[in-house]
């Protein structure tokens, strides 16, 4: 066993796999939307400031991005690029003014998305030790 190759209980590994799935999940289908442009979307992302040209390259780096999280190998690439990604998000509600749930939602994915990482990978474990879990 290698030294980032750590025991993960089966409870710590099945709680990060629903806590990484839940904002997965939410980012794939937010993605593909955005490959399928319906009106929604095109209307939204204009409304944001953005042109309709740049939905379908949005769509594929999310998609990207999310791929490389749910995989083992990558998954600390993936949450990476994903921060950017919501932090994109987030710096985008704030310029336009949105709701406050619209700028805390990217913030709450995030917060998810990293946890549940935590939870079921060891070497992120290793890098980031909380000693209270």
């Amino acid at each position: 066993m290698h030294s980032t190759e750590r025991v993960i209980s089966s409870k710590h590994l099945w709680g990060g796999r629903i806590m990484s799935g839940l904002p997965a999940l939410f980012l794939l289908m937010d993605g593909g939307m955005k490959l399928f442009k319906p009106r929604v979307v095109v209307e939204a992302t204009i409304r944001l400031g953005y042109p309709e040209s740049v939905i379908v390259g949005i769509g594929l780096a999310l998609l990207g991005s999310t791929l490389l999280y749910l995989l083992p190998r990558t998954a600390i690439l993936g949450a990476v690029l994903l921060t950017g990604y919501l932090g994109g998000a987030v710096a985008t509600q704030v310029r336009v003014g949105a709701e406050l749930f619209n700028i805390v939602f990217p913030l709450f994915l995030g917060g998810l998305l990293w946890g549940g990482l935590w939870l079921r990978d060891g070497r992120l474990r290793e890098l980031l030790p909380l000693r209270a879990f």
